[in-house]
Order: C-alpha cells, then structure tokens, then sequence
C-alpha cells in the first residue's frame, strides 16, 4: 500500500468509541480521515476463538498488574466496545463542566442517533429479573439500566454478543467505523502508531508499522484514540514524558451464588438492571456471563465444583471507582495497587450483592477475584490536555478516549466518549489551531529532505 502521494486532513489513531467517531464525523463533512488500528478486523464471527485474539491475549490485550490483577482491553476495529456489555451510564457533566467542557448538546445527538434505551420487559430474562427483584424487596433503587442495543433487531434464540455480535443487536464502535468509511475514510488495520512526528511545536505526522514495514505518514491534525494505556504510551514515545501516571482502571469482582430456578437462558443479557451506590463509591449489577467465561471465573478462585453449575449461578457485578495512582511503563505495563480504600469498597459492595443473592435464594455464595476494566486518566484534561483535547505544549495534536477523562471513574464510559468525540469533531471542523494545507505539505517535504 503506497501511502507516501495521499492526502489526508487527519489521522486517527484507533477505533474504539472516541476514534470511531471523531472518523465518522469529518468523513461525513468531506475530510479525507486516515484511521490506523493496531488490530484486525476481521468479520464478526461471534466466537470463544476470535474473542481470545483480541482481547485475552496475555501481554497485550491482557495486562497483569504487579498485584497479578488483569486488566483487559480490546484490540480490534471498534476497540473494546465490540465485547463490551452495551451498557449507557449518564455523562458525569458536573464534572467535565469542572474543566471548561459541555457535551450537552452532544449528548442529545446521540442519544438520538444510537438505540439508547432500557430493554423492554421480554429481553430482561429471568435471572436478572430474579437479582432486581431481591434487591427492591430490600429496598434498593435497583432498576433497568439504557442499553447500546437494536432491540427490533432480538430474537429469543440470539445469543448475547459477548464475543462480538454478529446479527448487530449490539452497537459498537465498529458501525461508526463502517460510516466512516462509507463517507471516504481509509481503514488500515494491524497498523501499530509508534510516535508522533513534530516539527518544532506542531504535530505533522506519525510513525506507524503497517506489515513489518515502517512508514512515517502525514497530516495537518493528528487524532490519538488508542485507548487509556495506548495513548498514553504513543505520547511517551513521542518525548511528552508526564503521560501515563496516577490513573484509574475500574477494579471489579463479581459475587456468585447457586440457585435451583431460574436456570440461565442463552439470550441473557449482562448488566440489564443495577443500582449505583455513588456515596459509596461503586456500581451492582446483575452480570450473566457465557459458560466458557464462567468457568474461568469459577477456576480463577479454585472453585472447581463450580464448573457444572454455570446455568444455575446468579451473579451480581461489584465495579469500584478507584484512586488515582499508579503508572505505565513505556512499553504499556501497568503498574498499580489497589489501595485499601479500593479493596474496603469493594467488599463493601460485596457485603450487599451477598445479601441480594440470599435473599433471591442462592446458596455456596463465594466472590471472584479482582479485574479490571476500561483504564483511563493517563493523558488528563487539565493537566495534559486542554479543554479542547489539545496537548498543551503542542498545536494539532489531539487525544479523544478514555485516558483524557480527569477524575476517578468507575462506570462503562462509552457514552461519555462518544459526546467528547462528536465535541471534538466540531472543534476540528471549525478550523481552529490547524495547519492549512498547503503549509502541512511544505512541512512533509522539509522532514524528508
């Protein structure tokens, strides 16, 4: 592939929801967008095989913290929304207006946009309407949570799209994805992005390795959407050194008990209702999971009687939001402890999901040991990032995921992402701190002569 004659008015490094829709945003007003995915994207087969490619990969889709917590992420077109579980928490606005930032009006785009809504009754399956209805008796505010979900699109008989959903009940990223590239934009996947390439203060470029091949390719606006540890570790590569510290990566456990009736359907759909304890500081949901991952969860705690129960186990979800701290190394280790008010939050949650599952019946409760999720905080807004995603220091060049988000989490961030993205977009396409064209191009024959 010869990139070295194309134009391009922006790169976008990475596919997952901040990527994916920055792409398909200017691609849809006629910018010629360049995306580069260090993953495949291969057609969504829906199986145990593909999952495990990309995003179970020891070293790479999944990281080992120093206090052996597994951290996953997705790498393919569409990032980790293509496994996530399709669950829209609300955009924290208070929050983001802290640091200058409305997405309001973005928020209304898309939730017009998106099939953002809580499943009607015939998709909330027996074992999460057995888990909400227990913790209402006890008086919890436990109810539907909005979904990223086709739900015209279900049938009974589908399987949930934990490992990519092929009959596209599920949104994800990888439909923006394919918008851009309806409108003109240019995919290339398994293309790893190294560095940034600057001239003076201006990002002009990056180096990327397409097939063993390294290329150095350019563009007036740079768009890193790697991800919370990804984007972190391409600006550390590209000399902005204070990347990738005091971050937070969403700690879980997941509390699990026996029951007689129901038994799990194979529709289940996970964390279809919840209750958030924010003055606590963590989400409970009801979190059903396909068998092969069950019995991973069961044998991860040396439970391994559990291993035929899977279709009987009820299981609640304890995500925390954690404190700010730790690091990445350059080459994307994490480096992070949960701290005791980290672990305190979530045994208190699990004190609470064991009262839940008791009181729905379940017997042999035990708690699995701890993940982790979406990792974000490495490039904040604020400290890093400005409050139009500019690195401070640097003109042009932009970061749109998980990692600009400033404060501690805790929540699937999907939606959140996609507003910042569709901000960011309006931001670029209002011609704002760019370089014309005509410059980018004498900048491009500079650096190579």
């Amino acid at each position: 592939m010869n990139l070295d004659n194309q134009h391009f008015d922006v790169i976008v490094v990475g596919t997952g929801p901040g990527g994916a829709t920055v792409a398909k945003e200017l691609s849809a007003k006629g910018k010629r967008v360049l995306m580069l995915e260090w993953g495949p994207g291969d057609p969504v087969k829906g199986n145990f095989r593909q999952y495990f490619f990309e995003q179970l990969v020891p070293g790479k889709c999944m990281l080992i913290t120093n206090q052996f917590l597994g951290m996953v992420r997705g790498i393919t077109t569409g990032g980790s929304s293509l496994f996530y579980y399709g669950t829209a928490f609300p955009v924290p606005h208070k929050m983001l207006a802290k640091h200058g930032i409305d997405v309001a009006a973005e928020e209304k785009e898309a939730r017009q946009e998106l099939p953002i809504a809580p499943l009607k009754d015939e998709m909330v399956t027996p074992m999460a309407r057995t888990i909400m209805n227990a913790a209402r008796d006890l008086g919890y505010d436990w109810k539907k949570l909005d979904k990223f979900m086709y739900q015209d699109r279900w049938q009974p008989d589908y399987k949930f799209g934990y490992y990519g959903d092929p009959h596209r009940v599920k949104w994800s990223a990888r439909m923006y994805v394919e918008e851009a590239v309806s409108n003109g934009a240019l995919l290339i996947n398994r293309a790893k992005v190294r560095n940034v390439i600057f001239n003076g203060n201006r990002a002009v470029g990056v180096v990327v390795k397409i097939k063993r091949k390294t290329h150095e390719i350019f563009a007036p606006k740079i768009v890193l959407a790697a991800g919370g540890i990804g984007s972190a570790v391409i600006l550390r590569a590209s000399g902005i050194k204070e990347a990738g510290y005091h971050f937070f990566y969403d700690p879980l456990i997941s509390v699990c008990g026996s029951v007689k009736s129901p038994r799990k359907k194979i529709s289940e759909i996970p964390m279809t209702t919840g209750c958030l304890m924010a003055d606590e500081g963590y989400v409970m949901t009801d979190m059903a999971l396909p068998t092969m991952i069950d019995k991973m969860f069961a044998l991860e705690v040396f439970r391994f009687w559990r291993l035929f129960r899977a279709r009987k186990t009820l299981r609640i979800m304890i995500k925390a939001k954690d404190d700010l701290a730790g690091r990445l190394t350059n080459s994307g280790g994490v480096r992070k402890a949960l701290t005791k008010n980290d672990k305190a939050k979530l045994l208190k949650g699990y004190e609470r999901a064991k009262e839940i599952l008791k009181k729905a019946g379940a017997k042999g409760i035990y708690k699995t040991w701890y993940l982790a999720a979406h990792p974000g905080g490495t490039v904040k807004i604020g400290q890093i990032l400005d409050p139009d995603l500019k690195v401070k220091k640097y003109e042009n060049l932009f970061v749109c995921d998980c990692s600009v988000i400033p404060e501690p989490w805790g929540l699937p961030p999907a939606l959140t992402i996609i507003c910042l993205g569709k901000r960011l977009a309006k931001h670029l396409l209002s011609g704002k701190q760019s370089v014309p064209a005509r410059i980018a191009k004498r900048i491009k024959e500079k650096l190579r002569n």
